[in-house]
Order: C-alpha cells, then sequence, then structure tokens
C-alpha cells in the first residue's frame, strides 16, 4: 500500500525535466558560448539554494496504455533562491526548447515568477533568452487559433518595481516581451557579442519592407547600451552574474527595509592629499571626475550604472563608510559637464531608484547648466532635465551636494533638493550664477563695450572687476553657501552626512512609484 511507485515516476519525471531539450540543443546552446537555464541558475545562485518551482510542467505524450512516452518540459524556469546570503525569485528562459518561445511553455510560470516576487516582497532576477515565452507563428497552427495580444499580468511586473528590487540579464537573442521584460526593471546587462535585443528579430523587419538586417545590427550591446534600453554591457555570463549580485548588495530586499549596512575597512577619516591639485584653476580644463568619486566613497565600491550613455552624467552606487548611496556626478570631460537629454534620462532612473530604496543622495557638482544648441533642442533637453530636477524634487531621502567647481543655470541648481534642509558644500573651485561670467560679459555690457575706445581693453577690466567678486568666500559671507570645505576633507565630511542621513531613514515609500 505504499507510495513508492508514485515517487518513483516523480523522479523519473524529474530527471525527463533536467534534460531540457536534449543532448543535441544543450550542445548547440554551448557552441553559442552560451549557458543552459541550469547551468545559469547554478551561477548565479548561492551553492544548493535553489528550490524549483513547476519542474513537471511541460507537453507530454502518451502510448495507447497510458504511459508516458514522452516529455518536453516548459522552456521556463523558476524557484526560489539566495544570492548572498539573501533570497530572491530566480526565473530564466530555456532556449534549448523551441528557442523559448511558447510552444512547449505554459504562461503561468511567467506569471507565477513575477506574482511570487510581489507577493513575497522579493527581488526578482531574470535570465532572459528569448521571446520569454511569447508566441511564435507556429503557435498558430498548433492551438488551432489566433489569440488577440493582450497584457495580462504585466501590471504585476510594474507594481513590483514599487516593492522589490528587480534586475534582468540579456543572456541571448531577447525580443517581444522578452525585451519588455528586460527593460521593465531596475537594472538590466547585456553579454556583447552572444547576446542581442530588438523588438522584432531579422525576419520581420525584412517582411516589412524595412531592411535586410542581421540581429547585431537589430540589437548589438553597442546599441542599447548607448541609447539607455539596458543599462550595462559585459563580455561573458560569469561578469552579468557578478554584477547582478553587486547591483543587489547595495539594495534591501524590499521597500520596507533600509538598505543594508556592511562593516568597512575604510577609515571615514581617511584624507586624500591628491585632491587638492585635483581641479585646475584653469575653468577650461578638465580632470576626471572618476578618480574624486575613487578617493571618496569606500574603496572599490562604487558602482556605475548607464557608463556608455547619457555620459555627460556618471551615476551608480556606492558606499560611505559602508552605508549604501546614489551618487551622481557630472562629467567634465563630456560636454563639459552639461546635461544632456539622455543624461537626464539616465539621472532621473538613479533618483527614482535612490527613492524607492531608501538610498541617501550626493551630487558631486561641476555643472555648467544644461546643454545648449540646436541638437539639444531638437532632444527637448529641458523637458527630460525639467522631469531630472523634479524627481530630486520629489525624492524623500537624505541629500549632501558637494560643489566641486561650476554650478550655472537651471540645472545647475541641482545643488539644492527644492522644499528641503540638507547639507551643501563647496571647494574652493567653486563658481557659480545663472550663467559663466565668460559666456555673458558681451551680451550684459553690449551697449558699454560699444562706446569703449578699445573694445578689448575695456571687456578686460570689466572682467578683471567681475573676477575679484566671484570667489565663493563671498558667497559664503552671505550664506549663499554653507560651508567651504578643504578638498582633502571631503571623504571624511560625506561619511560624517553618512552616518547622520542613516540616522535620519524610514522605509517609507515614496509618493510616486519608479517610472521603468
Amino acid at each position: 500500500m505504499s507510495w513508492e511507485d508514485e515517487i518513483k515516476e516523480l523522479r523519473q519525471r524529474e530527471q525527463l525535466a533536467l534534460r531540457m531539450g536534449g543532448q543535441e540543443k544543450v550542445a548547440r546552446q554551448h557552441e553559442f558560448g552560451k549557458l543552459t537555464i541550469r547551468e545559469r541558475i547554478a551561477a548565479i545562485s548561492d551553492p544548493g539554494s535553489f528550490h524549483e518551482i513547476g519542474t513537471l510542467a511541460g507537453v507530454g505524450k502518451y502510448d495507447d496504455a497510458g504511459n508516458l512516452a514522452e516529455f518536453t518540459p516548459s522552456n521556463f524556469v523558476l524557484g526560489t533562491a539566495d544570492i548572498g546570503g539573501r533570497p530572491v525569485v530566480l526565473s530564466g528562459d530555456d532556449f534549448t526548447v523551441r528557442g523559448g518561445s511558447a510552444d512547449a511553455s505554459i504562461g503561468a510560470k511567467r506569471a507565477r515568477a513575477e506574482g511570487l516576487a510581489l507577493d513575497l516582497r522579493l527581488p526578482h532576477v531574470r535570465l532572459v533568452d528569448g521571446m520569454g515565452g511569447g508566441g511564435s507563428v507556429k503557435t498558430i497552427e498548433m492551438a488551432g487559433r489566433t489569440y488577440i495580444p493582450e497584457l495580462r499580468g504585466w501590471e504585476t511586473v510594474v507594481n513590483h518595481l514599487a516593492v522589490a528590487p528587480s534586475v534582468s540579464l540579456a543572456l541571448g537573442s531577447v525580443a517581444g516581451i522578452g525585451a519588455a521584460r528586460v527593460a521593465t526593471s531596475h537594472y538590466s546587462v547585456i553579454v556583447r557579442d552572444t547576446a542581442q535585443m530588438m523588438i522584432a528579430g531579422p525576419a520581420l523587419v525584412d517582411w516589412a519592407n524595412l531592411g535586410d538586417v542581421t540581429k547585431e545590427e537589430l540589437g548589438h550591446a553597442r546599441i542599447h547600451t548607448r541609447n539607455g534600453a539596458i543599462d550595462d554591457e559585459v563580455t561573458t555570463e560569469a561578469e552579468a552574474f557578478d554584477r547582478a549580485r553587486r547591483f543587489l548588495s547595495y539594495l534591501p530586499t524590499a521597500n520596507d527595509e533600509l538598505p543594508p549596512r556592511v562593516e568597512s575597512a575604510d577609515d571615514p577619516e581617511r584624507r586624500h592629499d591628491a585632491l587638492i591639485d585635483l581641479v585646475p584653476k584653469d575653468p577650461r580644463k578638465i580632470y576626471k571626475m572618476r578618480e574624486l568619486i575613487s578617493a571618496v566613497v569606500d574603496e572599490a565600491t562604487f558602482f556605475e550604472i548607464g557608463e556608455k550613455w547619457g555620459r555627460s552624467i556618471i551615476t551608480g552606487l556606492a558606499r560611505l563608510d559602508g552605508i549604501p548611496v546614489a551618487l551622481f556626478a557630472e562629467n567634465p570631460a563630456i560636454y563639459g559637464g552639461a546635461w544632456t537629454a539622455d543624461a537626464c534620462r539616465k539621472l532621473t532612473r538613479l533618483l527614482d531608484l535612490a527613492s524607492t530604496f531608501h538610498l541617501p543622495i550626493v551630487h558631486l557638482e561641476d555643472c555648467p547648466g544644461f546643454l545648449i544648441g540646436k541638437k539639444s533642442e531638437e532632444e527637448a533637453t529641458i523637458r527630460f532635465g525639467s522631469s531630472a530636477l523634479a524627481a530630486l524634487g520629489q525624492s524623500n531621502v537624505p541629500f549632501c551636494c558637494v560643489i566641486v567647481r561650476k554650478a550655472f543655470g537651471v540645472a545647475g541648481g541641482a545643488n539644492h533638493k527644492p522644499g528641503a534642509h540638507h547639507i551643501r558644500v563647496a571647494w574652493p573651485s567653486g563658481d557659480w550664477g545663472s550663467l559663466p561670467i565668460e559666456g555673458g560679459i558681451e551680451v550684459a555690457y553690449k551697449a558699454e563695450l560699444a562706446e569703449a575706445a578699445d573694445y578689448d581693453v575695456h571687456l578686460a577690466k570689466i572682467r578683471d572687476r567681475l573676477n575679484r567678486v566671484r570667489s565663493p568666500f563671498r558667497s559664503a559671507e552671505h550664506f549663499e553657501i554653507e560651508e567651504i570645505i578643504d578638498p582633502r576633507d571631503t571623504r571624511p565630511v560625506l561619511c560624517r552626512w553618512a552616518n547622520l542621513a542613516r540616522k535620519a531613514s524610514r522605509a517609507e515609500s515614496p509618493s510616486f512609484s519608479y517610472r521603468p
């Protein structure tokens, strides 16, 4: 009267599922330099922590006696696992079974993965390789009907963005709903030469008379990490898994917790002597902002996000005395640090991430304002810039700004979070105003210069007169800048602020949801 026979069948079915698409399809996956879904799960999760859900799902064929004769497993694998000792929902496409399309899949598995992540308030890591469960033309014949496209369950994906971190890794040819799942996340990565992401593949593009193109021409990493559809690119899957783990390490498991603080071996009082010479006296000369970032945050903790796009603003996560923070800084090597449309879009994403998961915000400012000119106007820079400033104003987390050099115009106003009292300091190199003196003298003093006997000599006199009053110490006299510091003291100042910010932080949801 034992159930041993049924348990034997259970184990047999499990073994059939573990074969995935079979030896030939697995070998082909490896030929393309890609891991299988089960190899990926083993590589990204803590050893032995993955608990699979829905192992037995798939398509079975039976003989006349009702015995299982053939089994094609579902091409979507899901379960719970630990990453860095913390629980997550982990899901991914099995490209060895019908190339990730819906033919041998059960759509409910994907919906269940998204729903579990939302209901259990857990981070969701998606390993995307294929259409992510979408159908193919062959599905029509197999189903015996066409279907009306719907986005049932998509609200779960979107709602999860406001609850717990989501990470999407593009690990193969990703199209359709798979591409949407990559884009609708807090952080996304693509493997440079073995993955592509596109709305539709080459065959459909050709059918629409839009050209004969390859997958790489449509969806290579160099396209989508430059336009912001994907945050970052890596060279190997192992690197993608590492970046996912690192990203999650800065964030709480869910938005009702504060980000995890870690023990830091880096002295919070450490001074960096090289900073005294970092900023050139000549305002037209540049310096390396990333050197400044590395010098003031905990050693080797800066995690840059979106390095290849919106490059005039550097964005990322870091730690100060072990406390996770969101950090952004203008990059004087790109347009002098001027805010472009893409840079503003990238900044808005970081600010929304910080608000959702209670990361204090640090701004290392060297901002000449919005990028000006015809191209900037055509790209609606002022609209995206206004959105970024709105995101800063809406943020409900502590904010600190170090004015390193320039703070001009509307964008330069991001040294202050509207409606808030916060820490703001400046280096002696600080230089600010509604617009740079060099760019506005000839307009402001047009009439006076027109009457001058020697235009150039009089212009030099005006410039000298203005330079005598542009010192940041004059602003400090009027408490327009609260504090001027020795650049070498920047790390101690930021670490003290971070500890105060940590004490003031609350795990309270913002008044708005994360905007993908």
